[in-house]
């Protein structure tokens, strides 16, 4: 009969505890007994790695890769926190210096531990409440102080703005972008949030500063066009009421159609009047944006500003100004569904809210960088919570007005909107 071959038992696959051990140990929890239990299986693990490297213990091994070089101080992660242990030390035969463990190398893994002091902070807790969170494990740790936990976060969030800042974004066709401010302390973030053809939302990129300029706005579709995203195709951009941010949109884009966020313009307008009259008015600038048609619409709101221009011009002017960009997306002529998600800047502002959700227990905005770091950490973790824009099915009728405000190539390699969905996607007009 053919042998069979077992490779032979290593010191971690031997790896005993007492019955006394375990019982001395219940006071302090099963986490502290299961540490105790895994912190002998590490130090049996890195035991078998060197004898890997170094052949048995006291026998001379001619294939041996490296000698024994006694023990050092060394720490693994352990509970959310980092725990002195001994670690043993080789040396290449062949002077290469001292070689890693590989055993060791896992458990001292510090990324683990920074992913979850993160997690703990974007649950609320605060550096100096973290080693609280932490659950006994029968010995002693650290990187668990105020100043440990704080680096470990500024690491942490540095990776997160970095992947939001530096994604490619070659692979995404977005028709719609949004654009709209958030405020952290007295620093102000813009932020670009994009949708594709399915619906599905992106963070883009995100810039400080201290007001709306279109020098900041330029700057940040700079950055979008740098990392690979097409500006040649027309998009939809809505923004808030800032005229700023509608000119730099205009000087990096090539079709850039404009709609103007109605709940901003309307917020914009009552703010012009006393309280008595800022609901009549807000009412009729609802009920005139929900008409059928721009025509309707337009006559609606021209009424409102003549009727204002007696007793308050201020309002009259802030209704007139960029009207038509307000009304961009009626022309269109898009599902009912699908034009009210894009016809306010709500889908990005819920995107703030989750932001400022998260980011609500940091009372000192020190820096603007640190108010990036924490808002792009805020975006990718709410990234997964969020929901396809309502009317996400009408976007190809979307894409399809678009394309006929520029090149009707220009959305070519894309499928064509359904032939028997609504038809006034077929007379749109270029909006203005």
């Amino acid at each position: 009969m053919p042998r069979t071959y077992q490779s032979a038992p290593t010191r971690a696959d031997a790896v005993t505890i007492s019955l006394e051990e375990v019982r001395g140990r219940i006071g302090e929890g099963l986490l502290a007994v299961a540490a105790g239990i895994g912190l002998e299986v590490m130090t049996a693990m890195m035991d078998d790695d060197v004898a890997g490297l170094a052949g048995p213990k006291g026998k001379h091994d001619p294939a041996r890769r490296a000698v024994r070089h006694g023990s050092g101080p060394g720490s693994v992660l352990l509970g959310g926190r980092r725990v002195a242990v001994t670690r043993p030390r080789v040396r290449g035969v062949d002077g290469a210096g001292e070689l890693p463990l590989a055993s060791y190398e896992a458990f001292n893994a510090g990324d683990l531990l920074g992913a979850q002091v993160l997690e703990t902070m974007l649950a609320g807790v605060s550096a100096r409440a973290y080693p609280r969170t932490l659950e006994p494990v029968g010995v002693d740790g650290k990187a668990t102080s105020k100043s440990a936990v704080s680096r470990r976060v500024v690491a942490a969030t540095s990776e997160a703005l970095g992947k939001v800042m530096n994604a490619d974004l070659s692979h995404l066709v977005l028709p719609v972008i949004m654009i709209d401010g958030i405020h952290f302390g007295e620093h102000l973030c813009v932020a670009a949030l994009g949708i594709d053809v399915e619906g599905s939302k992106h963070p883009l990129a995100l810039v400080e500063g201290s007001t709306e300029n279109t020098t900041l706005v330029k700057g940040l579709l700079v950055g979008l066009r740098e990392r690979g995203l097409d500006v040649t195709r027309p998009v939809l951009v809505v923004v808030d009421g800032s005229k700023a941010l509608a000119a730099g949109v205009k000087q990096v884009f090539d079709h850039p159609v404009i709609q103007r966020c109605q709940v901003h313009k309307r917020r914009n307008v009552t703010d012009h009047l006393p309280d008595k009259l800022r609901d009549v008015v807000d009412a009729r600038m609802r009920a005139a944006y929900a008409c059928p048609t721009v025509l309707e619409a337009e006559a609606a709101l021209g009424v409102l500003a003549k009727e204002l221009d007696k007793t308050h011009p201020g309002a009259a002017a802030s209704l007139r100004e960029g009207m038509p960009d307000t009304l961009t997306v009626l022309r269109l002529g898009l599902d009912p569904t699908l034009a009210r998600s894009l016809r306010s800047t709500n889908a990005i502002e819920s995107m703030n809210a989750m932001a400022r959700d998260t980011c609500a227990n940091v009372t000192n905005w020190s820096s603007g960088g640190m108010a990036l770091r924490w808002l792009a950490t805020a975006m990718l973790d709410a990234q997964p919570r969020w929901h396809h824009v309502k009317g996400h099915k009408h976007l190809p009728q979307l894409v399809a007005a678009l394309a006929k405000t520029a090149s009707p190539t220009s959305y070519a390699h894309l499928p064509e909107t359904d032939p028997d969905g609504p038809a006034r996607a077929d007379a749109i007009q270029v909006p203005r």
